[in-house]
């Protein structure tokens, strides 16, 4: 099996907030990220699809094929938007990064034609990421 991995960045904002938590709670649990009119961050986000080698193009899948999916699919949807607002598998979830791997999975899983998708792995900053390997 072959590993084939292809990025992407796209900027959002978001806040986190559940109603079930008093509003200490939301502070106390979600601090800055509570914020109703939200803060930003500039996400890069890594689909990992695996696969044999089609012995014809020599490749597992084409990647320029998975570059359109990733664009049509996660990145007009998400870039530049106010998740919780703008995306409506948000609209009753806090878009956490691990949220937002599942998502992704989500959107991209049943629509991959070569390959099986492997890992979706989501970088809220330099130092922080989520890898979400499907359920």
């Amino acid at each position: 099996m072959i590993y084939v991995t292809r990025r992407a960045e796209f900027s959002a904002s978001h806040y986190y907030h559940n109603p079930n938590f008093s509003p200490e709670e939301n502070r106390r649990i979600f601090g800055k990220c509570h914020n109703p009119l939200g803060h930003g961050h500039n996400y890069t986000v890594e689909v990992t699809v695996g696969g044999e080698i089609d012995p014809l193009t020599g490749m597992v899948l084409d990647l320029k094929g998975l570059k359109a999916l990733l664009e049509q699919e996660v990145i007009q949807s998400m870039d530049h938007k106010f998740l919780n607002k703008e995306v409506p598998a948000f609209a009753d979830k806090n878009p956490t990064t691990e949220n937002i791997a599942v998502e992704i999975w989500n959107l991209l899983a049943p629509k991959l034609t070569h390959g099986k998708l492997h890992r979706i792995r989501v970088y809220e900053t330099p130092d922080l990421f989520v890898d979400y390997y499907g359920e």
